[in-house]
């Protein structure tokens, strides 16, 4: 069984907040959700794949040695909503009581992911509000190393394009054989995405239709494989295609494309 390891997808709801004097403000719930439900049982729906599915704090606050650890056992790497700042910076970083009794430095993950694929890891790069540029910049893949992996090229300024009425997707010709028997004239409206360029050598296997953006392109790293889809896995951008009857049989096929089975 093919392990992968998926980081990203989680959300923290705190709320109500309520203000019954003006000196207090109180916090009447909390809540935790784990986006990542859909992509992870359509992953495992072959029973051929077992998905560990984290939190973006949690990939975040990995230990040194952890993330190491990480490449050793799973030979699928996927990012959703995981801004750059997760890999580049550490907890330890913040803890003052370290300050000058030692020189404070961290093993790169993002070198250290570089490295994996290019010995032969595959990965998925998935889009969302802190994806490839993303709001304000904040996903930032762009202007990290990072972007040596990535099949697409991400813009210098924020890259999401929503619209309530949503966007569909169109197969190219490259794209055929990878997603032959998906119906895409079922495709349910996706509400965003991120914009990025194409990149030579790097097929564009799925556009966005009104725009002709890419949405769905990969490229061999190494001995790796890289695939980027720039629109979202699970709600709130997904919130229709989670949904979609081939759904499953989509991330079956995008895992397929990065991560072909042996034998």
């Amino acid at each position: 069984m093919s392990k992968i390891y998926y980081a990203g997808d989680w959300a923290v709801l705190t709320g109500p907040v309520f203000a019954e004097t003006p000196f207090y403000y109180s916090h009447k719930g909390l809540e935790i959700f784990n986006y990542g439900v859909w992509l992870k049982e359509a992953l495992e729906s072959d029973g051929r794949h077992q998905v560990e599915s984290v939190s973006a704090w949690d990939f975040y606050k990995l230990a040194p040695g952890a993330y190491e650890a990480i490449l050793e056992q799973y030979p699928v790497l996927v990012f959703s909503d995981v801004d750059a700042k997760l890999f580049q910076l550490a907890p330890g970083f913040f803890d003052r009581q370290k300050f000058g009794t030692r020189v404070l430095t961290f093993p790169d993950r993002i070198r250290l992911t570089l490295e994996a694929v290019e010995k032969g890891t595959s990965a998925m790069f998935l889009g969302g509000w802190y994806s490839f540029t993303g709001e304000m910049g904040k996903g930032g893949w762009g202007r990290t190393p990072l972007r040596r992996l990535l099949p697409v090229e991400c813009l210098e300024y924020e890259d999401l394009v929503e619209s309530t009425e949503g966007f569909t997707a169109e197969v190219t010709p490259e794209g055929e054989a990878a997603f032959a028997g998906i119906d895409f004239r079922t495709f349910p409206p996706i509400l965003g995405y991120n914009r990025t360029r194409p990149l030579d050598g790097c097929p564009v296997l799925l556009r966005v239709r009104e725009t002709g953006d890419p949405l769905l392109a990969v490229r061999a790293y190494g001995r790796g494989c890289v695939l980027a889809y720039t629109s979202d896995p699970a709600p709130h951008w997904g919130c229709n295609f989670v949904f979609w009857e081939h759904y499953r049989k989509f991330w079956l096929a995008c895992l397929e494309l990065v991560h072909p089975p042996v034998g």
